[in-house]
């Protein structure tokens, strides 16, 4: 009877302890340590925020063009300069004598005219209108007051003698201003649309010269202030209105059911201008 217990014991003794051999063949696993260091979000451990070179940042690159623009126009004011504005002015009324127009008075505004045309034609622009109105508007009154200040501490005196608000020259920085914005607008679609734009915006400064109006150093220093105008008011603008709308007419227009806990019903018209 001792001897048949025994035997059951030595029987059962083995598969009592297979299941903790078994869990101990299984190595435990080791919980897996914080990501305090957000390495597996970074895996090549470099910052996300590299820092620009200066050369390379946005506002040195929208503003060499006019730097050079303005600095050439400075050193070339009455006789001074490799090419001074008292040689510009021989040469120009050696070639188109007492000749003068007014159409420069008109064509200042002349590249504005290309924006609507090409709108209408289809072509979408780099801003929906909303936000490409209000950079117009910036970039007018960031003109005006710079070239107003600068003519009024300058006080040059026209050729013509007519006043001594000559430096810089309005019509040629508005014209610039102007070209400068549709070019901004319109060049991933094409660069034709600038180079129509500053093709106009350089005659209006040959016209200020041909009439006698400015100096050489007037019409350069002019151009550099409407440009640097234009791209002051695209790097501090945020289009505050949204996303530009994707189809064309005079917005997005959406319709949608609404209801109110007092059991009421109604439709919701929702119109987002261009």
């Amino acid at each position: 009877m001792i001897s048949r217990y025994l035997l059951s014991a030595a029987l059962l003794l083995p598969l009592a302890s297979a299941p903790q051999l078994a869990a101990a063949q299984v190595p435990l696993a080791t919980p897996a340590p914080a990501d305090t260091t957000h390495k597996y979000q970074n895996p090549a451990g470099v910052s996300s925020l590299i820092k620009k070179s200066f050369f390379k940042s946005k506002g040195f690159r929208a503003s060499i063009v006019p730097a050079v623009l303005i600095s050439y126009g400075i050193s070339t004011i009455n006789g001074n300069g490799f090419y001074s504005s008292y040689d510009a002015k021989s040469d120009i009324h050696h070639t188109f004598g007492d000749y003068s127009n007014h159409i420069d008075d008109f064509l200042q505004w002349a590249p504005y005219l290309e924006i609507p045309v090409v709108l209408l034609a289809g072509v979408e622009s780099r801003s929906d209108r909303i936000n490409l109105g209000l950079v117009i508007v910036k970039s007018e009154l960031i003109m005006l007051s710079s070239v107003y200040v600068v003519k009024t501490l300058t006080r040059i005196e026209r050729p013509d003698g007519s006043n001594s608000l000559s430096f810089p020259s309005g019509h040629t920085a508005q014209a610039f201003l102007a070209a400068s914005i549709v070019h901004t607008e319109f060049r991933d679609k094409s660069q034709w649309y600038g180079i129509g734009a500053y093709t106009l915006a350089t005659s209006v400064a040959a016209f200020r010269m041909i009439n006698n109006k400015h100096w050489e150093s007037d019409v350069v220093a002019g151009a550099g202030f409407g440009i640097l105008s234009a791209h002051v008011a695209y790097l501090t603008h945020r289009d505050r209105w949204g996303h530009k709308p994707t189809g064309r007419g005079i917005g997005d227009t959406s319709f949608m059911p609404m209801w109110t806990p007092a059991g009421g019903t109604g439709l919701c018209f929702t119109w987002r201008p261009k």
